[in-house]
């Protein structure tokens, strides 16, 4: 990876690493630049109370090897879709935890390939965002500094998440997860289906049923149903309710302004 962020560099390429695309779209008509999947780097070690874990490697593994070894402050991630470099570029959270809340550094590639630590500090965690967003900086191993203990109680937990993802997520279809982030004082999803605007359909995307901050992918759905889909949310709501709604997931891609 080093070699290729270099040579990026030299010929002055835009470069994209991606992991699970799980709250990413992606334009149909392709990406321009070096696109890295981190897919292949799925290491995973435990040293005392903190799991070492690579950037590729899924976040409902990393929560299942905290459980093996006694560890709690992952079960929020029990049934989390998307990998550890995105959780750690996104924030990535759930059911009161998120990532900020365990992590204790990451290492990362600068745009010449140059390996750096990262502290919590210095990444600067906010709601649904890091400082890594606004720096060229690729994560390729993150640490995570837990609290032991008992396996039962950590298991509870996990379980009682992944039911009400079950309960309240539309997983038995294709989607990019949340759309929006939630504004201060509402609930994304409540605000679409307020406006009326739940289950309306563009082309082969609808806005869940199940769950109004979801677009799910029920037939072949191309770039441009989600894009209407999401410009008709944030209009309809800026009109009804005066607020701005903003994008949880990522966008890359041509055809639109990468996010």
């Amino acid at each position: 990876m080093e070699k290729l962020l270099v040579a990026a560099s030299h010929e002055d390429l835009p470069v994209h690493v991606l992991g699970q695309l799980s709250n990413m779209l992606i334009s149909d008509q392709g990406v321009q630049g070096l696109v890295i999947i981190t897919s292949e780097m799925k290491k995973i070690e435990i040293n005392g109370r903190d799991v070492i874990a690579g950037a590729g490697i899924d976040m409902i593994s990393v929560s299942e090897f905290a459980y093996e070894h006694a560890l709690s402050g992952l079960e929020w991630a029990a049934g989390l879709p998307g990998s550890v470099g995105g959780a750690v570029y996104m924030n990535a959270g759930a059911y009161g935890g998120n990532t900020a809340d365990c992590l204790k550094s990451v290492v990362a590639l600068e745009k010449n390939g140059r390996p750096t630590v990262l502290t919590k500090k210095k990444l600067g965690f906010s709601y649904r965002n890091s400082g890594i967003q606004k720096n060229d900086y690729y994560i390729i191993q993150a640490t995570f500094e837990l609290k032991p203990d008992q396996p039962d109680e950590i298991r509870r937990w996990m379980d009682e998440f992944n039911l009400r993802r079950i309960d309240k997520q539309p997983l038995n279809l294709p989607s990019n997860g949340s759309v929006f982030k939630r504004p201060s004082g509402y609930y994304a999803g409540k605000l679409v289906s307020d406006a009326g605007l739940q289950g309306v359909q563009i082309g082969g995307a609808q806005l869940s049923t199940k769950h109004a901050n979801f677009i799910v992918n029920i037939d072949h759905a191309k770039t441009e149903d989600y894009l209407n889909l999401i410009n008709l949310v944030k209009h309809t709501i800026k009109e009804k309710n005066g607020i701005d709604m903003e994008l949880e997931i990522k966008m890359i891609g041509k055809g639109f302004t990468e996010n």
